[in-house]
C-alpha cells in the first residue's frame, strides 16, 4: 500500500457527509510533523554526518521511532517493522496527541498478536526522508531554513544504512526478524542482502526485487503532478498560509497512486456507477461516487504529508534494484541467509505476484520453497494490510519458536 494508515486501508466506501465535514477548513502548506508538535509515542535518535550513495551529505540526522516490548538480556529478541512509502512509526497504539489515527497494523503487533510484544522487542522507525519525525525535506537545514528541494537524493540503501545506525545505537546486533511490506519490504530485502549476518528471519510482503519501468513510469507522473502545481514554487512553500501550499498537486499524486493500491474488482463492486448525490454527473455537475472517494482521500492525505518528502521517498523507491552492482537480482538474493517468508496478493497491480515468486525462487531458505505465499483478496496491493488474519497466520509461522 503506500498509504499505510489504518483509516486508509479499510475497504473502500462512499464518502459521507461526515467525511466531507472532516475536511472543512484550509489545509496547511505541509502536513509534516514539526518540532514543537506533540511527540506522542515517538522517540528520537540523533546521529552525526551521513553520506549518501549519490554524494550528498547531511551534517547530522535523526530518526523517529516507536518501541514496544522489552529487549532481553541476550539482546536477541528484537524485531524491526518497516513501513510503506507514506507510513510512519505508529504501528500500534491509539490515536491521540501526535498521532491522528490509531496504529496502522494494530491487529498484527501487540500483546498476544502475531508479532507478540510480550515476547518480542519491536522497533518501527520513520524512514529517513519521511515527514513524521525523521530528518527529511521539511526539517531545518544548517542554513536555518527547511531543506526543501535541496534535501539530498536518497536510495533504499541509504535509508537502510540510516536504520543500521539506529540498530547500533539500540544495541541490536542481530534482528530476530525484519518485517516489511511494500516499500518496507524493499528495505527488509536490502537489510538481508547487505547485512545478512544481522537478520535471522525475514518477511517480505507485497514487495518486488526491483522497481520496473512500469512502476517508475507510474511514480514519475505523480512527481510531476506535484511539481506543476503553481503553489509548489520549486519546493519553497513552507511559509505559505493555510490553503496556499501545493495541496492540489499532492492530492492529485495520491489519487493516481490510490488507483494502483486497490483492485478493479473492489472499486467496481463497491462503487459501480453510483452517484455521490442526487445530482447527475452526466452533464449536470454531479459526481460519480468513485470520483468523490478519490478526491476525499487525496485531500485528506495533504493534511498528514509533505510534498517535498513525497518526491524524496518516491525517488528512493525508484532506486530499488537489489541486483544493482551485485551481479543481478538472483545473485543478490542468493546472499540472504535468513529464514524467509515471501508473501504477495493475487490482485496486486502495483507489485504483481510474479515479483514475489522471483524473490522466493532465489532466496536459499524460504518457508515455502520456490513459490511465494499467495493470498487471494479483492483489495489489491493493500491486501497485505487489510487481510490481517491471513497475514498474521503466516507471520506466526515465521516467528514460532
Amino acid at each position: 500500500m503506500d498509504w499505510q494508515t489504518s483509516e486508509d486501508t479499510v475497504p473502500s466506501a462512499p464518502v459521507t457527509e461526515a467525511d466531507a465535514r472532516f475536511l472543512l477548513g484550509r489545509p496547511p502548506a505541509t502536513g509534516a510533523w514539526r518540532d514543537g508538535d506533540p511527540a506522542g509515542n515517538r522517540q528520537f535518535a540523533s546521529f552525526g554526518e551521513f553520506h549518501t550513495e549519490s554524494g550528498g551529505v547531511l551534517p547530522s540526522f535523526r530518526l523517529a521511532y516507536e518501541a514496544w516490548g522489552t529487549l532481553n538480556e541476550a539482546r536477541d529478541n528484537a524485531v524491526l517493522v518497516l513501513h510503506a512509502l507514506t507510513g510512519d512509526s505508529h504501528v500500534s497504539g491509539p490515536a491521540g496527541p501526535g498521532h491522528a489515527t490509531s496504529g496502522w497494523w494494530e491487529d498484527i503487533v501487540g500483546p498476544g498478536s502475531a508479532i507478540d510484544t510480550d515476547r518480542w522487542f519491536v522497533i518501527a522507525p520513520n524512514m529517513l526522508g519521511g515527514c513524521q519525525g525523521s530528518t527529511g525535506p521539511a526539517s531545518i537545514a544548517p542554513s536555518g531554513y527547511e531543506w526543501a528541494a535541496r534535501f539530498p537524493f536518497l536510495t533504499i540503501r541509504d535509508q537502510v544504512a540510516a536504520q543500521a545506525q539506529l540498530a547500533d545505537q539500540l544495541g541490536v546486533n542481530v534482528w530476530a526478524a525484519v518485517v516489511g511490506g511494500s516499500m518496507g519490504g524493499m528495505h527488509a530485502l536490502e537489510w538481508a542482502i547487505s547485512m545478512p549476518e544481522r537478520v535471522a528471519r525475514l518477511a517480505v510482503l507485497s514487495a518486488p526485487p526491483m522497481n520496473t519501468a512500469d512502476q517508475i513510469a507510474l511514480n514519475s507522473v505523480q512527481i510531476e503532478a506535484i511539481r506543476i502545481d503553481p503553489r509548489f514554487q520549486g519546493g519553497e512553500y513552507y511559509d505559505a498560509a493555510d490553503g496556499d501550499g501545493p495541496t492540489r498537486g499532492l492530492a492529485l499524486a495520491r489519487r493516481m497512486a490510490l488507483l494502483n493500491y486497490r483492485s478493479p474488482t473492489e472499486l467496481n463492486q463497491r462503487f459501480q456507477r453510483s452517484w455521490q448525490s442526487g445530482v447527475s454527473p452526466l452533464g449536470h455537475g454531479g459526481r460519480f461516487a468513485v470520483e468523490s472517494y478519490l478526491d476525499f482521500h487525496g485531500n485528506k492525505f495533504t493534511r498528514r504529508f509533505d510534498a517535498n518528502s513525497y518526491i524524496t521517498v518516491v525517488e528512493a523507491m525508484n532506486s530499488h534494484d537489489v541486483g544493482r552492482d551485485r551481479g543481478g537480482v538472483e545473485e543478490a538474493l542468493a546472499r540472504v541467509t535468513a529464514t524467509t517468508l515471501v508473501l504477495g496478493i493475487d490482485s496486486d497491480r502495483l507489485f504483481p505476484i510474479d515479483g514475489q515468486h522471483r524473490i522466493a525462487r532465489s532466496i536459499p531458505n524460504t518457508l515455502d520453497g520456490d513459490r511465494a505465499v499467495v493470498l487471494s483478496s479483492d483489495f489489491g496491493h493493500d491486501g497485505f494490510l487489510i487481510e490481517t488474519p491471513a497475514v498474521a497466520m503466516h507471520l506466526r509461522r515465521l516467528l514460532e519458536p
